[in-house]
């Protein structure tokens, strides 16, 4: 049997309670931005942002999946123009230049569709001098959230908190060094796949993260 401490998440939802319960000492601070990744962060950075009585907004990251192995990262990219390359992957899969470029264009293209298809033209919150919370449903290897935390200091935030309900604990260990605070709530040895640590890890849609947006009850 499994520790207590390790099962499964029944969902994202729940997930993001159980978060929430680790990032407390944020709540009622008028200081406090979520920003969830989409799509899967946003049901989980929905009940954080609620429980901390803070306003939810997406911020847009897209990884740059090895050709031939889209599920395996080499990279990502994000708003604002920031790419981060995984130079391990990079360097032992042989990946040349153009073939970096080429993936990166098209997930350029699909970012930049979902920027119009969640935000419709309305900015990002303000993020200058304000504590922000990125939020995902989990952790592998860690270099789409690495960046957008480079995308997020490009927004003078104060602080850069990363919190995920589960993630491995080489990814967690690694975003310590550019975060204010990572909040990783389970790191299970082994880990494999944050698919693994929910009973239900179904697609969350565009109209999914749309709903949530306007549900939440606090002004954006």
């Amino acid at each position: 049997m499994e520790p207590a401490m390790e099962r499964r998440f029944a969902n994202r939802r729940e997930a993001g309670v159980e978060l929430a319960s680790r990032l407390r000492h944020y709540a009622s601070r008028d200081d406090v931005v979520v920003l969830a990744l989409p799509r899967g962060g946003v049901p989980v950075a929905f009940e954080v942002a609620e429980a901390l009585d803070a306003p939810l907004d997406t911020f847009l990251v897209r990884k740059l999946g090895l050709p031939g192995r889209p599920e395996l990262a080499m990279g990502a990219i994000a708003s604002g123009g920031v790419r981060v390359l995984n130079a391990d992957v990079v360097r032992w899969y042989g990946v040349p230049d153009r073939a970096i470029d080429a993936v990166a264009r098209t997930e350029q293209a699909e970012l930049e569709r979902r920027d119009q298809e969640y935000r419709r033209g309305r900015p990002l919150v303000d993020l200058r001098g304000k504590s922000v919370i990125l939020v995902d449903d989990g952790l592998a290897t860690g270099s789409t959230m690495k960046a957008a935390v480079q995308a997020v200091r490009r927004h003078a935030p104060a602080r850069v908190i990363v919190a995920v309900p589960v993630g491995s604990p080489s990814g967690c260990e690694a975003l310590t060094a550019i975060t204010d605070e990572t909040v990783c709530a389970r790191t299970p040895e082994p880990f494999s796949a944050v698919g693994e640590w929910y009973d239900d890890f179904s697609q969350t849609t565009d109209e999914d993260v749309r709903e949530l947006l306007l549900l939440s009850t606090v002004p954006r």
